[in-house]
């Protein structure tokens, strides 16, 4: 089994890793080559190294896989697919942007080009699978995203700090600075709190971020980018773990924080509230809602047993995810 796998390849470059370097190197371990593209950090040289690669494999291989997002980078998947369409391979885009919904409104006869007559459709959450499937495609299954639940060592947290990580790429999608504001408002009753920034910039935001936490007269850690093992590292001296997104699917952030033992705190938005359940294995509040999630930080501080119960439910939940179970989907769909 040969398959090509497109999408964002740029850790080398000092960006976070995506699904293509955690999925496909989780399915070469289960037998199948993989030919990948791309690892070209020009938008543009990345976008033509793919259809390159559509065209260069496009004999030898079962299967296209394309990590497709709702913004900038749908372009390539729909070049991409197109090209995949014209050779007669079988593609297979696995969705991961949290406003697909509205790319969908938006652009009907374009996503119809991608989405209908895709082999299948992969939705790593519920949200697009149900949204997906609201717009008239009958081709999407759910697989989530999973994680090696066995590299992830779980911290008992029994007295909670007032120590927030926060981790992502610095993109204004993600709201950062709203971070900053929790932090400020937090420190009118826990002057000593802290918050860690983990993350590469993607748009401007981490310098933005710098200069709006200076004019708060607050300190931030922002840490740059780090690996998966250094901020799983850095989590054992954090002790909540906050998610400030206005947009989002399933994020594995979040997922790798339930499985360190990191409570979580995140707004409710896109397909968050089908990876987590208020008040059972994290805490939701309303999109930019600073004072909600500055007052949820506060109630897992004062109330230990509601942490505890979060931080318990929250791994159990996320072993479900473990790749051992979720690997039997991709054999199943790709054999």
């Amino acid at each position: 089994m040969k398959i090509l796998y497109l999408g964002n390849r740029l850790s080398k470059h000092g960006y976070n890793k995506t699904t293509i370097e955690t999925l496909g190197l989780q399915l070469e371990q289960e037998g199948i080559y993989v030919f990948y593209a791309s690892e070209k950090k020009s938008f543009p040289l990345r976008m033509l190294d793919m259809m390159w690669s559509v065209i260069l494999y496009h004999k030898q291989v079962s299967y296209i896989l394309i990590d497709t997002y709702s913004t900038k980078a749908f372009w390539y998947a729909f070049l991409c697919s197109q090209l995949a369409s014209f050779f007669n391979v079988k593609y297979i885009p696995i969705l991961h942007g949290g406003d697909l919904p509205n790319r969908l409104k938006k652009n009907p006869t374009l996503s119809k080009k991608v989405f209908a007559n895709a082999y299948k459709n992969v939705a790593p959450s519920e949200y697009l699978k149900q949204a997906f499937e609201k717009e008239g495609f009958d081709n999407v299954i759910h697989i989530p995203n999973a994680i090696e639940i066995e590299k992830y060592e779980f911290k008992v947290r029994t007295e909670l700090a007032p120590k927030l990580l926060w981790v992502r790429a610095f993109s204004s999608i993600y709201n950062p600075k709203m971070a900053v504001k929790v932090l400020k408002q937090l420190q009118e009753k826990y002057p000593s709190a802290t918050l860690t920034m983990v993350g590469p910039d993607k748009d401007g935001s981490l310098q933005t971020t710098k200069d709006f936490a200076e004019s708060m007269g607050v300190s931030v850690d922002f840490t740059g980018q780090l690996t998966k093992e250094e901020w799983w590292k850095l989590a054992s001296k954090h002790d909540i773990f906050i998610n400030t997104t206005h947009f989002d699917n399933t994020p594995v952030s979040v997922m790798e924080a339930m499985a360190l033992g990191l409570p979580v705190i995140s707004t409710k938005v896109g397909g968050i509230p089908f990876l987590l359940t208020d008040e059972v294995n994290a805490l939701l509040i309303p999109d930019n809602d600073t004072t909600a999630m500055t007052k949820a930080v506060l109630d897992l501080l004062e109330n230990k047993s509601k942490s505890n119960l979060l931080i318990t439910n929250a791994r159990t939940f996320i072993e479900q995810m473990n790749w051992e179970l979720v690997k039997q989907s991709w054999v199943s769909l790709l054999k």
